[in-house]
C-alpha cells in the first residue's frame, strides 16, 4: 500500500513540477500591467478554494489514481 502511495505521489510531484514551470513561465513573459497585489489576491482565492473543497479534491484524485491503476493492471 505504501509503495502505491510514494508512486501516485512522484506522479503528482512531476505534475506540480511542471505546472510551476509554465507558472513560472507566464509570470516572466505576461505580466505587463499585473502588479503584485493582484497575483497575491489571485494566490489567496486559489489557497481558499483549495482549503473549501480539500476533501472533494483529495476524493476526486484518489478515484482517478484508482482508475489508472485498476485499468494499468489490465492491459
Amino acid at each position: 500500500m505504501k509503495k502505491k502511495m510514494k508512486k501516485k505521489m512522484c506522479v503528482v510531484k512531476a505534475y506540480a513540477e511542471k505546472k510551476w514551470a509554465g507558472v513560472k513561465y507566464f509570470m516572466a513573459e505576461s505580466n505587463a500591467g499585473m502588479g503584485t497585489v493582484e497575483i497575491i489576491l489571485i494566490i489567496v482565492v486559489l489557497i481558499g478554494l483549495v482549503i473549501i473543497f480539500k476533501g472533494q479534491i483529495t476524493e476526486l484524485v484518489n478515484d482517478i489514481f484508482d482508475k489508472i491503476t485498476s485499468q494499468a493492471n489490465k492491459v
